[in-house]
């Protein structure tokens, strides 16, 4: 069975209120150059279609338009498009019926009762157990394993097995996530992979966005794929797609990743180090005039940027093609003994738990273990409401 693995488009995904619907259509044509050119029996996109569970109708037009055209370049092949986080899992399956005529399996909510609705039979190829993003909370303990097991008693041919889920494994590489920990990233906690289950052949992963193997006993069968577009300019590592083949239950999958081209890259200037104001804005002068990226500049400063910063640096970027985002700047030689004083910028970026740590610190309160519990249900809760809003 040969498997194109995907995860988080982001659709819709706005950078600094810039729209990138050209960068977006860019990546859904090589999705369907890929497919037209490796015919593989399986197409998996394991969450975050779009950015926001509220899409516009262009970005659903976009992705219904998409999804016609990668039909078309393999007519044979079976695609399977589970939601993610940032979806929302009722409106996911609203086309649930009309998508099946172009053999698309939208999956956005977990059936507990009728667990083979999970179970897609690629006929003489192999099975696909696609599991949508729910919250640990949601999820039945023994789900994974109970949806392995049936799979194994109705793969009497030995066919390849291939378990998709939107989460946070242990032990993943996280770059380029915002304000992530080895216990939760994107808002997601991390789970063991035993809570996974075993029977499995390949593990297909979404919502890390750094593609990557995530190591274990079973090496190379748990993978992240990686978003095909970066979302933030954190995520300075190439983008791509996996083709997966798998010969037979209980052979090592092999994996070739096929990188994705972005027409709009995200550039920082400096790529590594902080810059003097001035020295910054001499290097957004002398950025070529006809490459159309978005900029973002580190600079170091004293205690606050100029008030006309960032007009100057739009000026600046008035007559090339690129698009000014955004001054990363960061403090030098902050006191950890004083207070902490964030800029707009800086509290905007700053993790919710983290503020309510430090205020507790600053206000001489103790921030236990048990508030800390409280202060993430509180926080999955409202995560799941703005979900669930129609």
């Amino acid at each position: 069975m040969k498997i194109l693995h995907t995860s988080d488009w982001h659709l819709g995904h706005t950078l600094y209120n810039y729209d990138r619907t050209e960068e977006q259509q860019a990546m859904l044509e090589q999705m369907v150059g890929i497919v037209q050119t490796h015919q593989p029996d399986v197409f998996l996109l394991c969450g975050d279609v779009y950015h926001t569970p509220q899409p516009s109708a262009a970005v659903q037009t976009m992705l219904t338009d998409a999804m016609v055209r990668i039909h078309e370049a393999c007519p044979q092949m079976t695609i399977v498009m589970t939601a993610g986080n940032h979806d929302s899992g009722s409106k996911h399956e609203i086309f649930r019926t009309p998508w099946r005529a172009l053999k698309v399996y939208a999956i956005g909510q977990l059936e507990r009762d009728n667990i083979d609705e999970h179970i897609i039979e690629v006929p003489g190829k192999g099975f696909v157990i696609a599991v949508p993003y729910a919250n640990e909370r949601n999820i039945p303990e023994g789900f994974f394993q109970q949806l392995l097991d049936r799979t194994a008693e109705r793969n009497t041919d030995g066919l390849p097995v291939v378990l998709t889920a939107h989460t946070t494994v242990k032990g993943c590489d996280f770059t380029g996530h915002d304000h992530a920990t080895e216990y939760t990233v994107g808002g997601i906690d991390s789970l063991d992979l035993e809570q996974i289950g075993e029977g499995y052949d390949y593990l297909a992963l979404g919502h890390i966005h750094h593609e990557q193997f995530v190591h274990s006993t079973r090496h190379h069968s748990v993978r992240y794929c990686g978003t095909p577009l970066p979302v933030s300019f954190d995520e300075s590592f190439p983008h791509s797609i996996s083709m997966v083949e798998i010969n037979k239950h209980g052979d090592i999958p092999i994996v070739e990743k096929i990188e994705i081209i972005n027409p709009h890259p995200l550039v920082t200037l400096p790529a590594k180090e902080l810059a003097t104001w001035e020295d910054a804005k001499e290097l957004l002068k002398a950025f070529p005039d006809d490459i159309p990226a978005y900029i973002r500049l580190n600079v170091e400063i004293d205690d606050f940027l100029p008030t006309e910063a960032n007009a100057e640096a739009s000026q600046l970027t008035k007559d090339k093609k690129c698009r000014f985002c955004l001054i990363n700047a960061k403090r030098k030689n902050t006191s950890k003994s004083e207070a902490k004083i964030l800029t707009v910028q800086e509290f905007q970026e700053e993790n919710p738990l983290e503020i309510a740590r430090n205020y507790a610190e600053f206000t001489g309160k103790v921030f236990d273990v048990e508030m800390e519990e409280m202060f993430k249900e509180i926080m999955g809760k409202v995560a799941d409401d703005s979900r669930k809003v129609e």
